[in-house]
Order: C-alpha cells, then structure tokens, then sequence
C-alpha cells in the first residue's frame, strides 16, 4: 500500500510539472510585463488617449433619476417625478447595470444624495448618460442593441 502510494505522488508531481510548461509560464509573464512596461510609458509621456469615444456636440438631452434597489428593479423618472421605464421591463434590464454602477461610483465619491442624471443624444448619434455629481459618464456604444435602446427610446 505504501509503494502505491509513493508511486501516486511521484506520477502526480510528474503530470504538475507538464500541465503548464515552464516557457509559457514565462511567456504568460513576459507579456504581463511588456503590457505594464507600455502602459507606464504611455502614462508617463502623456500619449494622447486613444479608443475614446470622440465629443460630439449634444443635440438633445433629459435630465433623470433612477430610483430603487437591485432586487425590485430600477425605475426611470422624469425631472417632475413621471415614471417613464422600469428595469423590470422587456428589454429594459440595462437599466439595472447602468444605476448600480452610478450608485458605486456616487459611493466611491461619498456622495449620498440622488441627484438627477443627463440623458444626452449626441450629434453623431451616440446616446450617453453624464453624472453630473460626480462627472462620470458613459457613451452607450458598443453595448448592444437592446441595451443602447433602454435608454435611446427615453430621450426620443
């Protein structure tokens, strides 16, 4: 029993070994370096930013609020207090990732009122959500169509 034993740990110590070989544990950690090497080099010489939604003027813009929790689901409110979405709704779940990520970044910033949100349509199309509390904001792009929509059909 005790040599079966022994011959189970030498096999397995043998199969760690080259389940992930020794040049690409290298290489996994070349590149994560390269890619900080270049990131800080980038940082320090002040490269413009490049992938960034271009600024484009704003054509047409609504001030909201989200109000609820993740559990009930978020409600779109107009400037007097008109429901105009719910989270809960066909196609409207977006809504819910969008507020709870507003809520996390008012709490990183200490900010524990609800102020309202800008809801803009740009001139090149693009629809974006400004924090105006905090300055965050987000062009829809790139999130789907559906998703683009949640908001897109409430500033229409």
């Amino acid at each position: 029993m005790q040599n079966q034993t022994a011959s189970l740990a030498n096999q397995m110590k043998h199969r760690d070994r080259e389940m992930v070989p020794r040049f690409l544990v290298i290489a996994m950690f070349s590149l994560m370096a390269a890619s900080v090497a270049l990131v800080g080099y980038a940082r320090l010489t002040d490269m413009e930013l490049t992938g960034v939604a271009p600024d484009s003027p704003v054509i047409n813009e609504r001030l909201i609020t989200l109000a609820g929790a993740r559990s009930e689901g978020f409600a779109v409110l107009t400037e007097d207090g008109t429901q105009i979405a719910h989270s809960k709704e066909a196609k409207n779940g977006f809504i819910d990732v969008i507020a709870v990520s507003i809520g996390r970044e008012r709490l990183v910033n200490g900010i524990t009122t609800n102020e309202p949100l800008r809801l803009v349509r740009r001139e090149n199309g693009h629809v974006a959500v400004i924090d105006p509390a905090t300055d965050w904001k987000i062009e829809l792009v790139g999130y789907g169509v559906d998703n683009v929509a949640a908001f897109a059909r409430l500033i229409d």
